[in-house]
């Protein structure tokens, strides 16, 4: 049997990666499982995988859950996205605190041995507690004071309201 040897990285603060072997013919659902499990997240969240190049950069996506616009993870075999050692992959895990793994294919292995797949096939430093790592803050840096005025225009405009409609105060003055 044909398989893989992925090298999974997490975006952490401590070295960790682990080395997965995985059949060819399994799904990124698969894959996404195996991820979690040897990371020791609980996998209740979303996630998805980016084909990406070497630079590291989103590509097509391949989302847990088919939202009916791209490839899912539970339709889209490893053999149909994966054809070459060295090839790239961005996994994000939980788009809130945007967990980022990179995903590397290390080697293609033409007959394995290994029965029981995924397997862990290395396990480097100590995976990150997938609850302490914070959220970031989206509006780091946005200057929210610069909208307060127009906020203020706009809710003198609707005290107006009834003067400008013919003064009625409920739906069941209008003559409909």
């Amino acid at each position: 049997m044909r398989t893989y040897t992925f090298r999974v990285v997490v975006d952490a603060e401590e070295d960790c990666f682990r080395d997965i072997e995985i059949a060819q013919d399994d799904t990124f659902e698969i894959l996404h499982t195996a991820i979690v499990e040897a990371f020791k997240f609980r996998g209740d969240q979303m996630a998805s995988f980016y084909m990406s190049n070497d630079e590291w950069e989103k590509g097509e996506e391949i989302a847990l859950m088919d939202m009916g616009m791209g490839r899912a993870m539970t339709d889209t075999l490893l053999s149909e996205m994966v054809n070459q050692p060295n090839q790239k992959i961005l996994y994000v895990y939980d788009f809130l605190k945007m967990w980022i793994f990179y995903v590397e294919l290390v080697k293609v292995n033409e007959d394995s041995n290994t029965a029981d797949l995924p397997f862990i096939l290395l396990a480097i430093g100590t995976p990150p507690n997938e609850d302490d790592k914070e959220m970031p803050d989206l509006l780091e840096g946005v200057d929210l004071s610069s909208g307060v005025d127009d906020f203020k225009d706009w809710d003198d405009d609707l005290d107006d309201f009834d003067d400008d409609f013919g003064g009625f105060e409920n739906i069941d003055d209008l003559d409909i």
